[in-house]
């Protein structure tokens, strides 16, 4: 049996953050609703860029050592399953780790001066909704609809 498209039920609660619609699903589960007639739908979705940092030749070049080094240490790891000698594991993961680190630098650095200046800083991006609705199938949206104000009703809302 396939579900109809989330966009064509009805909206049984609406909020203003991830959080609370998550709580509002959460809460009709604890109340043994069939949650699996809902979904959350962002609605008025945006990208959010947050700058961290100032992006320097050194903080790329250092941002490439620790991923060089996550990197090598997998592959040293890695290699050590295929090494006959027990006594070679250390070496094996050391090496891993320290050619991870200076290939990682140089990768990070270069990487950074190719780039002429064009990009000086180090961002997060986030796709972010100005609200979040809960919907329901039509056949048990008025029960979501009712358990929904009860527990609005809990938390002090109209």
């Amino acid at each position: 049996m396939t579900q109809p498209p989330a966009v064509d039920r009805p909206v049984v609660g609406s909020y203003p953050d991830y959080e609370g619609a998550q709580r509002a699903v959460d809460f009709l589960s604890d109340n043994h609703f069939p949650v699996e007639h809902t979904a959350i739908i962002g609605n008025d979705l945006r990208m959010v860029e947050t700058v961290l940092g100032r992006l320097t030749l050194g903080r790329a070049a250092l941002a490439g050592m620790a991923t060089g080094a996550w990197f090598g240490l997998l592959v040293g790891l890695f290699l050590t399953a295929f090494s006959a000698n027990n006594h070679h594991v250390l070496v094996l993961i050391f090496a891993g780790l320290v050619y991870g680190l200076v290939f990682g630098a140089i990768w990070g650095f270069a990487s950074h001066a190719v780039t002429r200046g064009r990009r000086d800083f180090s961002s997060r991006s986030q796709i972010v909704a100005a609200r979040y609705d809960v919907v329901a199938d039509e056949k048990v949206a008025d029960e979501a609809k009712n358990l929904l104000i009860k527990l609005g009703w809990r938390q002090g809302q109209p």
